[in-house]
C-alpha cells in the first residue's frame, strides 16, 4: 500500500469523522445569532461556510478586513445566512471595546459564541530570555481576550439561554511539553477559567462546550516545519465537530486516544532523564 494511503488511513483512525445531522443543525440555528472569533482562516473560516446554508446571523470577527468582506460577499450571494463582519484585533482594547459595543446593540441579541481566535508560539526558554512580549501577547489573545469577551456578553447569552463553545487543545490535558511554555500556559489558563465558570453558567441557563483539539492543519502550524507531515485534522473536520456541538450541546469533545497520549507525554518527559542518568554512570542503590 502506498505511503500516502497509509498516512490517510492513520489519520482516519486517529480522527474519525463526526456525524452531522444537518436538519437538526438547521432547526437549532434558525433565527439565531452566532459570533465566531478568528473567522478569517482555518477553523473559523470553514465553520462560517458550513453554517452559511442555515437561516442564521453570523458575526465574523478577525483582523483581516478584506478577507472578512470577501467571505461576507460570497456567503450572502449563494447561501441563506446573513453575515456581519467586525474587523478587530482582540488584543487591542479599542478594538475589543468597539466589538462589545456592537454586540450589545444587536437588535436580536446573541445566542452562541464560538471562542476560536488564538495564537501559538513554539520557542525554547533560552531563546525567550529577551522575548517577554511573547508571553504577554499570547496571554492577551488566548486568555484575557476571551475572558473579557465573555464577561461582557454573559448577560446577552443568559437572556437567550445561549451557548459558549471554546476551542481548546489536547495540550492542556497532557503533561506540559518543552518549547511550548507560552502557548500551553495561556491555553491552560483559559481552559481552567472556563471549566471553573461552567457550573455557574449552567445555573444561568448558558450551555458550555470544550473541544480539545489535536494538531489541526491550519496556517497557525505552518511556521513549524516538523508539523507539516504529521497526522492532523482538517479545518473542515473540526467545523463539523463544532456544528455537532451546537445542536447536541455536548459538554466536551476529546480524541479517543487522549488517555494514551497522556501516558506517552509522561514517557517523553521522563525518558531523557532516565537515559541521561544511565549515560552518566548513575546506578540504583
Amino acid at each position: 500500500m502506498p505511503s500516502a494511503s497509509l498516512h490517510n488511513l492513520f489519520e482516519y483512525l486517529l480522527f474519525p469523522p463526526t456525524k452531522l445531522n444537518r436538519q437538526k443543525l438547521e432547526r437549532h440555528l434558525a433565527g439565531k445569532t452566532v459570533l465566531i472569533t478568528g473567522a478569517s482562516s482555518g477553523i473559523g473560516e470553514q465553520l462560517a461556510y458550513l453554517l452559511s446554508d442555515t437561516r442564521v446571523h453570523l458575526i465574523l470577527v478577525a483582523r483581516r478586513d478584506a478577507k472578512l468582506l470577501a467571505m461576507k460577499g460570497e456567503i450572502e450571494a449563494k447561501a441563506a445566512a446573513h453575515v456581519s463582519v467586525f474587523p478587530a484585533d482582540l488584543r487591542d482594547q479599542r478594538d475589543m471595546e468597539g466589538l462589545l459595543t456592537f454586540l450589545h446593540q444587536l437588535p436580536d441579541g446573541l445566542d452562541i459564541v464560538i471562542s476560536n481566535a488564538g495564537h501559538s508560539i513554539k520557542r525554547s526558554i533560552r531563546q525567550s530570555l529577551d522575548r517577554y512580549h511573547d508571553f504577554t501577547r499570547t496571554m492577551a489573545i488566548n486568555y484575557f481576550a476571551p475572558v473579557q469577551l465573555l464577561l461582557s456578553t454573559l448577560p446577552l447569552l443568559e437572556q437567550k439561554q445561549g451557548h459558549i463553545i471554546n476551542m481548546s487543545t489536547v495540550n492542556v490535558m497532557l503533561i506540559p511539553m518543552p518549547y511550548w511554555a507560552a502557548y500551553q500556559a495561556s491555553k491552560s489558563a483559559f481552559d481552567t477559567w472556563f471549566r471553573s465558570a461552567a457550573p455557574e453558567l449552567k445555573t444561568m441557563g448558558i450551555a458550555t462546550t470544550s473541544i480539545y483539539l489535536p494538531l489541526v492543519r491550519t496556517p497557525m502550524i505552518l511556521p513549524t516545519a516538523a508539523y507539516r507531515k504529521l497526522p492532523a485534522m482538517s479545518p473542515q473536520q473540526v467545523a463539523k465537530m463544532i456544528a455537532n456541538a451546537i445542536y447536541t450541546q455536548r459538554q466536551t469533545f476529546k480524541p479517543w486516544w487522549l488517555i494514551f497520549g497522556g501516558l506517552a507525554s509522561l514517557l517523553f518527559r521522563t525518558m531523557p532523564r532516565i537515559l541521561s542518568k544511565k549515560g552518566n554512570g548513575h546506578e540504583d542503590v
